[in-house]
């Protein structure tokens, strides 16, 4: 641990469970399983991958969000994303799609291809009471725009938001200035190579292992974290990590909590029954997807 720095212990592990949404993708969930695997502003997690189609070519046809935000980090593949607005995005392999449901959106994910790798991951972040009814928007993050960083120690990290703080340099991801002040690094690391990022104490912050395994937290203490499962990090101002014997491939998540009442239905994301209970009605009547004003 370095001088005057607390490093984030491992406190909880979620192991993603498989399940299937949409119309049939199947797909691993860790944040999200539960109310109770939720880990304010994050309300879910999922990881999608294989290379048979019959697992993903259903994809996700039209569908309403209101309240919170989805990011759609695509590792291998080419999905096409359409909305009620007349938006259309090519997401294609190492792209991102930061899309703010705000009052509501309609929009389909469907595949573009046919065989191959579809791999990847889909966040939802939660909005604070004060945005959760401003307009719908996205933003189509091109691979080109994402920082990719070579590490001192070996491996490197994409940087998809917040800043990412390596040998004596920040680097700033495309995604900043939001509410919730998300950090959205993916790191990959060689056998025995260490990565160490501060985060903001106060933030919460969990690690995703999709490739290898890691061990995290200060040496004295670490915990491993083995594939498809998510660690949820204690308090503290940086995270260290080092990679398993073959090596290790994760996501860093942090992010400002809320600290507001989380009422879900479905994909609808609000504060009490009753908003919750008139999204449904809005998307019933049309209202969801009526201009504001």
């Amino acid at each position: 641990m370095s001088s005057g720095k607390t490093t984030r212990a491992l406190q909880r592990i979620i192991e993603s469970a498989a399940t299937s949404d949409g119309a049939g993708v199947k797909l691993r969930r860790s944040l999200g399983q539960s109310p109770f695997t939720r880990l304010d502003p994050f309300l879910m997690l999922d990881e999608f991958s294989s290379f048979d189609a019959n697992d993903y070519i259903a994809g996700f046809p039209a569908h309403p969000h209101r309240g919170f935000e989805t990011v759609t980090y695509l590792l291998d593949g080419h999905m096409l994303h359409e909305d009620h607005l007349g938006n259309r995005g090519d997401l294609k392999s190492g792209a991102v799609q930061w899309m703010t449901a705000g009052r509501g959106i309609i929009h389909s994910e469907m595949p573009q291809q046919e065989h191959g790798r579809m791999r990847g991951f889909q966040l939802w972040i939660n909005l604070p009471a004060r945005e959760k009814m401003k307009p719908a928007g996205y933003r189509d993050i091109d691979p080109a725009e994402i920082p990719d960083v070579a590490l001192p120690g070996g491996g490197h990290a994409k940087v998809i938001a917040g800043t990412l703080v390596s040998d004596g340099h920040s680097v700033p991801g495309p995604i900043q200035g939001l509410s919730t002040d998300p950090l959205y690094i993916d790191v990959a690391l060689p056998a025995g190579a260490a990565f160490t990022q501060p985060v903001a104490i106060g933030h919460n912050a969990f690690i995703y292992v999709f490739e290898g395994s890691a061990s995290v937290g200060a040496p004295a203490t670490a915990r491993i974290l083995v594939t498809h499962a998510a660690g949820v990090l204690a308090q503290g101002d940086q995270v260290e990590v080092t990679a398993g014997a073959d090596g290790a491939r994760f996501l860093l998540l942090a992010g400002r909590p809320l600290g507001e009442p989380v009422v879900q239905h479905g994909p609808f994301v609000m504060n009490t029954r009753e908003e919750i209970e008139q999204a449904i009605r809005d998307y019933q009547s049309g209202e969801l997807t009526r201009p504001a004003g």
